[in-house]
Order: structure tokens, then sequence, then C-alpha cells
């Protein structure tokens, strides 16, 4: 089984892909991090969203380790900004796109088959997926969502700045030339403004029998 998750910031798709993976054995690649440690990769390098080129982004893309996606320094707000941004250059995409299907076609032996969340994926990384999951929420949901979340991990941030980034990122990333952000035409839709996290993933379950 291959299932696709798409949707907005802090609306609960990576949540629910890691969710749905344990219960139905498949093995989860969360790709918004390939895009966040292309980004840190660059910060890293001195490199700045005023700096930036697509040259930088494409060699440091295609030089990603896929195992090595949980450093704390990818949920930085900063990181985020940044992943937006490279998110937008065709050649960054083009380079992670072979490797996002490989991984989706080749799970391990012992996994019944591969997740993927991300802003893409049933558009464009994996249109023939078995299922098709488009997940989203309220603006200000999702503001109170991502700050609640940066808080807890030590950060300072400003709730009115949240939103506004957010509502920023939704509008580069449903607004680029490629592959931009929307759901599939067969995708099912879940509105998470009002869901608990069991609710969720119930809702998503009842559709992957």
């Amino acid at each position: 089984m291959i299932i696709a998750v798409d949707g907005t910031a802090a609306s609960g798709k990576g949540t629910l892909a890691k969710k749905l993976a344990e219960a139905l054995n498949l093995v989860h690649l969360d790709t918004g991090a390939l895009y966040r440690c292309t980004a840190v990769a660059l910060m890293d390098r001195g490199i700045t969203t005023d700096t930036i080129t697509p040259q930088d982004a494409e060699n440091a893309a295609k030089n990603l380790d896929f195992t090595a996606l949980d450093h704390p320094k990818l949920r930085s707000p900063e990181a985020g900004e940044m992943a937006s941004l490279v998110a937008a250059i065709p050649e960054v995409r083009r380079a992670l796109l072979d490797g996002q299907r490989r991984f989706a076609q080749s799970p391990p032996e012992d996994f019944e088959g591969a997740i993927l969340d991300g802003r893409d994926i049933g558009t464009v990384v994996l249109p023939d997926a078995d299922v098709k999951f488009y997940v989203d929420a309220d603006l200000s949901i999702r503001a109170d969502r991502r700050y609640k979340e940066l808080i807890n991990a030590g950060h300072t941030v400003i709730l009115p700045d949240i939103q506004a980034s957010l509502e920023a990122r939704d509008y580069r990333d449903m607004t680029r030339q490629d592959a931009p952000l929307k759901p599939a035409p067969d995708a099912i839709i879940i509105d998470t403004s009002k869901m608990d996290v069991d609710l969720m993933v119930k809702t998503a379950l009842s559709h992957c029998a």
C-alpha cells in the first residue's frame, strides 16, 4: 500500500502520517524534512534567504542523507522559512523527486508499504498512490498549534508573527509555479479544525480498508 498525505503547515498531516504508518505497518517519510534539511545545510554554510541561489540549493539537495532527517535544527522557525523558499526552486524539487519515489516503491521487506507526507505527494510525487489525503485547518488554529509546538521546544516566538508566517507560507506554497500545494483531484479532504488526533486518525483509517 502507498498512501500520500498533503496539506498545509501545522494542519496535522505529519501526525496523521505517523499514526497511519504505525497502524498499517508502513514506512514513513516526512518529505518536508527533506526541504528543511536542505535549508539547514545552506544555513550552515552562511547562506541566507537573501543570498540563496538555485545552484546552491540544488547542490545541497543532491547531497542529502535521507536517513538523517531528525536534527533539532530542522524544526526551527528559521529552517521553516528557508525551506519554503527552497521548495519553490524547481531544481531542488527535481533533485529530490526520484529519491522520494524510490523510497515509496521499495519499502523494507518488513513493512507493508509506504506513506509520504508533504505538499505535492498526491499531485506530483505519487499520483498513483492507493489512497490520497489532503489535510487542512483554519489558519488561526494552525498558528496556535505551531506556537505551542515552538514554545514547548524552547523557542521564543510571538503568536501573531507565527500566524503571519503561516499565511505567507500558504501563499508561497499555493502560488508557486512548480508543484503548487493543492488537493489531488481524488484526494480525501480532512479538516482537522475541530478534530483531536484520535478522531483524525479514525477518519483516515476508515478510508484505508
